[in-house]
């Protein structure tokens, strides 16, 4: 068969023997020849995708086609092809594989071969099943990895992360946390390289106590990260010292600090580890370490002053916290600080004016609120500091503490039914909140209902038997089941509380009177001498070795405070409130803070700057005491009775 070219190209030898022919058959094929067409891809007649058409009655074509080499010649013209038609019997007929053009289909059958059968389509069917199995031991063509390459799920903008990251921290601050983990997962799906997203999660986790959850998710995010995310590091480091895993939150600290050598919140969280273990030359070569990397930092100050306040070096101390102001004016934590040290020095007119300060950088700061308003009603303004909890409370519905601050001075100056409203409205804010839980069990206990304050002690544990709140919760516990008689319980409670927190202490003191109580005098000296024995050397309480956020920590210690419940009164002596008329003053700025009036208009504050109507508040009040459920006015009727 001959292939038509209109511009053929050019072949100095275009025939020659194909097969070499023995004795036997040299009549039948020693002149048997090939010729044939180069094609070229020029304009020709014929389509080049569409093969010549053979002779229907040639069965040997078929057999000469598959098995056959080829042997190629030019020359032939388009006359020559009916002339040419009888020596196809002589000719081994070649065909090309033609590409098939777009669209074609099976309406295209007018372009086979005649004599082209099933048995074409069969062996194509069958290279194609092998190239399949082939393919799927080939990684390449992993079906997951094509999807993922193909650009129907193109990966999302950059900015979406942020917005989902947003909206992630809003439901978690709603405690919508399944929604937010939902977000965050996929935000990990998309941008696994993007540290942002574990921390978030992470944070979120353990807000639900999750803690293995949480650790996992940190660690899988320094491996994404390739442990150059110091956020991720330090975070991590802060779970593990938050269950009591000291060597591990140094050694994540340390990571953080070497990932990034400039990331402040390291060399300070893990400064304020080794306070709380008493390494205070370990911790204050930290925190300097922090200021040379870092350079001038509000917290590191701040902690450093809260330092010197406990070496009882006050002028530094109150230089530190002016540095604290200087490098942040709006940092609302420094002033409150400042404040407590001034407090602890009974200068009451100047730590009330570093409370205006506080809550001037920051106007909806629920902790300055708080602070301020508890330090009112411990020195006897219990109008003055209702009236800021019940702002803060405003301008913060959501938050817990402010409720439960706010219901404990109203159960000491009103009523317990309308303490026991905002204990319950606290609860369901954030059922988590151990001291709310633990508060409530108090009052009630004050108010002779013991099986409903063991209820609410157990629901408090129930949140966390572990930490600090929950060794102060069995302590309590303890006090209650001692007043009634069960004392069995109590050394139990006792001891419970000193398996989770052995430096109290107010816990050994309390179970050495319960045994001198009882005649056991001996027991009780040998309880004080564990207590000194087993005793570790430590800079002092956690609100001044942690800083601002133990320092507003509303748990028992604001107990305490109200109801002088610690054997250590924190009264005020009336020679302390005579220095509040003649203090000296504290210079700061250039400026001074004295017991004169500073000029702070509070009602024009709020209505200025918070749009607040100071005539409204007491109708929140009024508010939440007509909502009272029947059933607590009704068992405190008879509790009273």
């Amino acid at each position: 068969m001959h292939l038509l070219s209109s511009s053929p190209s050019s072949s100095s030898n275009p025939n020659f023997n194909v097969f070499s022919t023995s004795q036997n058959n040299s009549t039948n094929l020693s002149n048997f020849t090939l010729k044939t067409t180069i094609l070229t891809f020029h304009s020709c007649t014929y389509s080049l995708s569409v093969p010549p058409r053979c002779s229907s009655s040639d069965s040997s074509t078929s057999v000469l086609e598959s098995t056959s080499n080829i042997a190629i010649s030019d020359g032939w013209k388009p006359d020559d092809v009916q002339s040419k038609r009888e020596t196809t019997d002589s000719l081994l007929v070649v065909r090309r594989p033609a590409m098939e053009a777009p669209g074609d289909g099976d309406d295209d059958d007018e372009h086979k071969m005649e004599g082209e059968d099933d048995d074409d389509e069969s062996k194509s069917t069958v290279i194609d099943v092998g190239l399949n199995e082939f393919a799927k031991k080939m990684p390449i063509f992993e079906p997951d990895k094509r999807v993922e390459s193909s650009g129907s799920k193109e990966k999302p903008l950059t900015v979406n992360l942020d917005l989902a990251l947003y909206r992630a921290k809003v439901l978690a601050r709603n405690h919508r946390y399944a929604e937010a983990e939902n977000i965050l997962q996929k935000c990990i799906k998309y941008w696994p390289e993007d540290g942002r997203a574990y921390v978030a999660l992470g944070k979120t986790l353990s807000k639900q106590s999750k803690t293995a959850e949480a650790r996992a998710v940190y660690e899988k995010g320094c491996q994404a990260t390739q442990g150059e995310n110091a956020y991720i590091w330090q975070c991590w480091a802060v779970l593990e010292n938050r269950i009591g895993n000291t060597r591990r939150a140094r050694e994540l600290f340390d990571a953080a600090t070497v990932a990034d050598k400039k990331h402040v919140a390291a060399w300070h969280g893990w400064a304020v580890v080794e306070l709380k273990q008493g390494n205070l030359r370990k911790a204050r070569n930290l925190l300097a370490k922090g200021l040379k990397f870092c350079g001038g930092n509000e917290y590191i100050y701040q902690t450093l002053a809260l330092l010197e306040a406990k070496a009882n070096r006050y002028e530094q101390a109150r230089y530190l916290f002016r540095q604290a102001t200087k490098c942040n004016y709006k940092s609302c934590a420094s002033w409150l600080a400042w404040a407590q040290l001034e407090i602890q020095q009974e200068n009451y007119g100047a730590a009330r004016q570093l409370f205006e300060k506080a809550i001037q950088a920051s106007p909806k700061n629920r902790f300055a609120w708080h602070v301020w308003g508890v330090f009112e009603a411990n020195i006897g303004n219990f109008d003055m500091g209702r009236k800021l909890l019940k702002i803060g409370h405003a301008l913060n519905p959501r938050d817990p503490v402010l409720l439960q601050s706010l219901a404990l001075l109203e159960y000491k100056y009103t009523t317990a039914n309308l303490a026991r409203v905002m204990f319950k409205r606290a609860s369901e804010l954030d059922p988590r909140h151990q001291p709310v839980w633990m508060a409530w069990g108090w009052m009630e206990w004050k108010e002779g209902n013991i099986a409903t304050a063991r209820e609410l002690y157990q629901k408090a544990l129930s949140v966390d038997s572990t930490s600090e709140t929950a060794a102060r919760c069995l302590q309590a516990w303890g006090v209650l089941e001692q007043r009634i008689g069960n004392l069995s319980a109590a050394r139990r409670l006792f001891k419970s509380s000193l398996n989770i927190n052995s430096q109290s202490y107010i816990t050994w003191m309390t179970w050495a009177a319960l045994e001198e109580d009882q005649g056991n005098a001996v027991r009780a000296e040998e309880i004080r001498n564990l207590y000194f024995q087993q005793r570790t050397e430590v800079v002092d309480d956690a609100s001044w070795v942690m800083g601002f956020l133990d320092i507003i920590d509303p748990a028992l210690d604001s107990v305490k405070r109200l109801f002088k419940m610690d054997q250590n009164s924190y009264s005020m002596s009336q020679d302390s409130l005579k220095r509040m008329a003649g203090m000296d003053k504290i210079s700061i700025d250039g400026g001074s803070f004295g017991s004169s009036s500073s000029g702070f208009n509070l009602d024009a504050f709020i209505m200025e700057r918070l749009s607040l109507d100071p005539s409204k508040l007491e109708i929140q009040t009024e508010t939440i005491r007509t909502s009272l459920p029947k059933r607590y006015t009704r068992k405190t009727s008879k509790a009273i009775s």
